[in-house]
């Protein structure tokens, strides 16, 4: 991601827009105590934070030939990296390659769950759930790369699928869903230099919040497109007995009442 001196020194500063001035903006120092909190409590229970000696899956690589999950997967479970997306939301169904235009995803270009379209730069990934995790005001540039790798790692690493909060068999779960991760073991080491670079800066964890009701909404989505195609019908039904009814040729004629003796 390329920004101008401009913009870089804009991010140095707090930020006066609409989320500096929101009381539900804080800095990351006040909203969270270290990198284990940050991690654990800004994505619910998806990640759980463990010592930098046991196995724990990257955010980030460079070698994009080998990317490093795969071996942990191997480590936690023993068993060969994954070759089905098992989150679902804007995902594949099974990881394949991608093209040049990869973008800021780069790293799983040979072997990714997202679509190059999907994360091909900072604007489109913060606008596919609805919302920013800029909302309290311009980020340091150190700062959103962290957010940049999160969102990354969450489309396009297969292994994430071994972590989802619900499996195929909990279908009759009322929270069920296909998106959503569960204690996925990330090193400490990585959360405290998270934290570190977004100590200063401005969040507001209702981001988070907004993110989860939207995906609720879409799963909603289905249902209430059922009831309004049905509403649909039943007004061009009602269109069509008014016409005839107007047009003297009813659809439904009432019978003569016999005479009474």
């Amino acid at each position: 991601m390329k920004i101008g001196n401009y913009a870089i020194a804009v991010a140095a500063l707090p930020s006066l827009s609409w989320g500096a001035r929101h009381p539900t903006c804080q800095t990351f120092s006040d909203l969270y105590a270290d990198g284990t909190e940050l991690c654990e409590k800004m994505f619910s229970d998806a990640f759980v934070v463990v010592p930098d000696d046991q196995p724990a899956y990257h955010m980030w690589f460079f070698d994009t030939d080998n990317n490093p999950n795969d071996q942990v997967t191997r480590d936690i479970f023993g068993t060969e990296p994954v070759e089905e997306c098992n989150v679902q939301y804007f995902h594949k169904e099974v990881p394949s390659p991608e093209g040049d235009d990869m973008g800021e995803c780069h790293p799983w270009k040979q072997r990714s769950c997202c679509h190059s379209e999907t994360v091909g730069s900072v604007e489109e990934m913060k606008a596919l759930y609805g919302s920013s995790w800029d909302r309290c005001g311009t980020m340091s540039e150190a700062c959103e790369r962290f957010f940049v790798f999160e969102l990354c790692f969450y489309e396009c690493e297969p292994s994430v699928g071994l972590f989802r909060r619900f499996n195929d068999s909990q279908t009759d779960h009322p929270d069920f869903n296909t998106w959503q991760l569960y204690q996925m073991p990330m090193k400490k080491s990585y959360c405290d230099a998270w934290f570190d670079a977004c100590k200063n800066d401005f969040f507001s964890e209702e981001r988070f919040s907004t993110i989860k009701e939207k995906k609720e909404v879409d799963k909603l989505g289905v249902s209430l497109g059922v009831i309004g195609a049905f509403a649909f019908l039943l007004c061009l039904f009602s269109s069509f007995l008014v016409h005839r009814e107007r047009s003297g040729k009813p659809v439904f004629v009432a019978e003569k009442a016999n005479p009474v003796a």
